[in-house]
């Protein structure tokens, strides 16, 4: 036992002085240069879809171009949300024609991305647009999105340049479209 603790030792000082010497490397803020920021963070994961910050997710948010806007966010470890996707995925496919447009914004952590979400999308042969959005400071972007999120998911905005609503809560096909009517009758 007391012959492995100099081994064990001599391990834990080099894994310990290889900890310490990396340098972090330091990406110069492309916020005002590109309206849709890429996280830095995040940059050589290889996913099929945007990675956003919110600086590159707001104006996703924003758009006034005559379109019905619902963004929903989610993620795959989140029942609700996976319960209500099918009605989303439907009004998008009925609706698209109307000028409405769904925007699946999933808030799967990074090690989630290439292991649940792309073959979520993929199994399930989801056709609205799927963005991430990875950025850790959600006490500064939650209420930007909304005053009245607290954070819960699922979550959906429904926005065009006249009319916006926030809810913090699942939709059964019925009331996605009850509330969606609102906006566009």
């Amino acid at each position: 036992m007391f012959r492995f603790v100099p081994i064990i030792a001599t391990l834990l000082f080099f894994l310990l002085l290889s900890c310490g010497t990396k340098e972090k490397k330091i990406e110069p803020d492309t916020t005002a240069i590109s309206e849709t920021t890429i996280n830095a963070d995040t940059k050589g994961q290889n996913v099929k879809f945007p990675v956003y910050d919110y600086n590159g997710l707001e104006p996703l948010l924003n758009k006034d171009d005559g379109k019905t806007y619902i963004i929903n966010f989610w993620a795959t470890w989140c029942k609700p949300c996976i319960e209500e996707l099918p009605y989303f995925e439907k009004v998008n496919a009925e609706m698209k024609d109307n000028n409405v447009e769904v925007i699946l914004v999933s808030l799967d952590m990074p090690s989630m991305w290439k292991s649940r979400l792309e073959p979520y999308v993929e199994k399930n042969d989801l056709k609205s647009k799927v963005v991430i959005l990875d950025d850790p400071k959600q006490n500064d972007w939650i209420p930007k999105v909304s005053e009245e999120w607290g954070g819960g998911i699922p979550a959906t905005l429904i926005y065009n340049k006249v009319k916006r609503g926030f809810y913090e809560r699942g939709f059964t096909y019925k009331e996605l479209n009850e509330e969606l009517n609102k906006f566009i009758n």
